[in-house]
């Protein structure tokens, strides 16, 4: 098969499809890869590992996506991506469609097989090639969360993780999931008061085991968090449903009743976001002020720290890619139920049904 690799061109994404390692491997399967020109190296791979490994280099875009079978990327093509994308063609990215009814339909219309990082599932249900992401962005979400604290960047002024004699900041967390574990972690650690939220009794009590004192689990309903959000410094929102839209759970009224000057980070984004007032942002201009409520919620968080989310995420995508070379998309989903649930989109015919539920498509 004839992989391509493009060069993301969507804001500040610095990722790359997949590494000299990867390339390798495909190689090595007797593939043939297309790597365009200078795309790993905000990641730290130059073009001469990749030739290295066995690619070709082809300057543009368009001749990446003109010559390849499997487009193998990071995040979902921008508008600029969409004519070039062919009949039939294998593209295998993270897609998140509940969020973009216009990706969809451009999807759609292409006739592409869309294959979606986001849901493919292993045998216990879980979300093997989300994961890693998921990990990298709820770190990274009290890393930018007490950043934004700060009042040069219109925050409340708070050191997050306190000094003795001054109390340290709250974080709110909804969802434990990855998401949320991560982040109790890194707040947690930096000596912040964390209360962590969700529907799972399960999930608390794994984190109720797992975290730290200064960690408080806690049942998450509209009412939990309308006291919650009142005396809280940070808040991270990190609920996923897969495939489907995430939930409004902070609505624009309980604005009005935070701290001045509080953050929220809701990396839930790339699913429509958990607060009614997120919009996506960029690296380039990240934040945004409701009611006096620092809003962070920029779409490909791991994108600011390439480096480890190259590696974190080639880590587990790799190996399906080798395995729809090798089968083909056809056979290779046919053998593996987990990997099946990652089609998203056929040939013009939408496979996973949470997208029809997301744009009412079904009335």
């Amino acid at each position: 098969m004839k992989i391509g690799i493009p060069k993301e061109i969507k804001n500040n994404e610095s990722r790359v499809g997949m590494t000299p390692g990867g390339v390798f491997e495909l190689v090595k399967n007797n593939h043939e890869v297309f790597v365009q020109s200078t795309a790993g190296d905000n990641s730290g791979f130059l073009d001469e590992a990749y030739v290295e490994a066995g690619a070709t280099i082809l300057e543009t875009i368009e001749e990446i996506y003109a010559i390849a079978e499997m487009i193998v990327k990071v995040k979902e093509p921008i508008e600029q991506e969409y004519s070039l994308i062919k009949k039939g063609q294998i593209v295998f990215t993270y897609f998140h469609f509940a969020s973009s009814e216009p990706l969809t339909k451009a999807m759609l219309e292409s006739g592409a097989i869309c294959i979606a990082y986001e849901t493919v599932e292993d045998r216990d249900g879980g979300l093997p090639l989300l994961t890693p992401m998921s990990e990298v962005a709820g770190r990274m979400s009290i890393q930018q969360g007490a950043k934004y604290l700060e009042k040069p960047v219109k925050g409340r002024g708070l050191l997050l993780g306190g000094v003795p004699g001054v109390p340290p900041g709250k974080v709110l967390i909804l969802g434990a999931g990855v998401v949320g574990m991560q982040a109790a972690k890194m707040a947690s650690g930096l000596g912040a008061q964390v209360t962590i939220l969700d529907i799972d009794m399960k999930r608390l009590r794994y984190a109720n085991d797992v975290l730290p004192a200064n960690c408080t689990t806690l049942f998450s309903n509209e009412y939990n968090i309308r006291e919650h959000v009142q005396t809280h410094d940070l808040i991270i929102g990190g609920v996923l449903l897969k495939g489907k839209k995430a939930p409004n759970l902070i609505t624009r009224d309980m604005l009005k009743t935070m701290k001045s000057g509080a953050v929220i980070v809701d990396v839930a984004v790339d699913q429509g976001g958990c607060v009614e007032t997120t919009r996506p942002t960029t690296h380039q201009d990240p934040i945004y002020i409701i009611d006096e409520i620092v809003h962070y919620s920029v779409a490909n968080m791991p994108g600011a720290v390439p480096y480890t989310s190259t590696l974190a995420l080639t880590n587990v995508t790799t190996s399906y890619a080798i395995k729809i070379a090798n089968m083909g998309w056809k056979k290779a989903l046919a053998s593996d139920p987990g990997l099946q649930k990652g089609l998203n989109i056929s040939e013009g015919e939408v496979i996973y049904k949470e997208i029809i539920e997301a744009f009412d498509w079904a009335s």
